[in-house]
C-alpha cells in the first residue's frame, strides 16, 4: 500500500456563503488552490479561518455558491481530504500504533497492510520505539506527530491544517514546522494551513492569502512580514 498521494487535489470556493445555523461566517469566499499547492490563510481570531476549512473538509454545507474537489461538488468529508486540528483528537485508550492505523482500520485495510503503513509514517516523523505507548504518556509536540501521521498514513490528496501547532511551545513549534516541510517535500498533498501566526506562514507557504473579518480573501504572497501584519 503506497503512503504518498499520487496527486495533490485542485480545491476551489467559487462564491461560497458558509455558517452555523442561521449565522452566516463568511460570505462569498473565493479561492482556488492548486494541486500540490501549499496556500495558508492568515486572519485574526474569529475572522472564520476554521470554517473555511471546514467548508473545504465537507463538515459545512455552503448557504451559496459552491466548493469544489477536482471541479466535483464537495458533498461530505471524504478519503481524499484529512484534517489535522490544533486540538490532537486522539483515541485515549489506542496506543501510538492503532491512533495511525486507524484511517485504514476504517477503510477495511487488512491487518497487515495497515500496520506496515502505520509503522513506517511513525519513523518518519520521528517516534519510532513509541509505537506502544499511550497518548497520555506523550508530550504535546509528540502528539501532533501522531496526529500528523494519522493524517496522511491514508495517503490524502489534500491536507487541511487548522492551527495545528499553535498549543505547542516556540520550540517544540518551530520542530513540527520543520518536520512538516520535510514529509511534505516527500508527498504531492495540496496543503491549506490556517494560522494567526505570520512568521509560520512566510515560512510555510507557497501562497499566503490574508482573511478579513468580512470574509474576503487578499493575496499576500510576495508581502513583507510587515506588510502582512497591516493586513490583519
Amino acid at each position: 500500500m503506497t503512503t504518498t498521494a499520487t496527486r495533490g487535489l485542485r480545491l476551489t470556493l467559487d462564491g461560497a456563503a458558509l455558517g452555523y445555523g442561521r449565522d452566516t461566517v463568511l460570505g462569498d469566499v473565493r479561492l482556488d488552490v492548486a494541486p500540490g499547492e501549499i496556500v495558508v490563510v492568515v486572519g485574526a481570531s474569529g475572522s472564520g479561518k476554521s470554517t473555511l476549512l471546514r467548508g473545504l473538509a465537507g463538515l459545512l454545507t455552503p448557504y451559496s455558491g459552491r466548493i469544489l474537489a477536482d471541479g466535483a461538488p464537495v458533498t461530505g468529508p471524504s478519503s481524499d481530504r484529512a484534517m489535522v486540528f490544533q486540538e490532537d483528537g486522539l483515541l485515549p485508550w489506542r496506543s501510538v500504533l492503532r491512533n495511525v492505523e486507524l484511517p485504514l482500520v476504517i477503510r477495511g485495510v487488512d491487518r497487515t497492510a495497515r500496520r506496515a503503513a502505520a509503522r513506517g509514517w511513525i519513523e518518519r516523523v520521528g517516534l519510532a520505539g513509541s509505537e506502544g505507548r499511550l497518548p497520555r504518556e506523550l508530550s504535546g509536540g509528540m502528539r501532533q506527530r501522531v496526529q500528523l501521521a494519522r493524517a496522511l498514513v491514508g495517503a490524502p490528496r489534500a491536507v487541511l491544517m487548522d492551527e495545528p501547532f499553535g498549543a505547542l511551545d516556540a520550540q517544540t513549534r518551530a520542530g513540527m514546522q520543520r518536520l512538516l516541510l520535510d514529509v511534505l517535500r516527500d508527498t504531492s498533498a495540496t496543503v491549506v494551513f490556517v494560522t494567526h501566526d505570520v512568521d509560520e506562514a512566510l515560512l510555510l507557504g507557497d501562497r499566503v492569502v490574508a482573511l478579513g473579518r468580512t470574509g474576503g480573501l487578499r493575496s499576500l504572497t510576495g508581502a513583507t512580514r510587515d506588510q502582512i501584519v497591516k493586513e490583519l
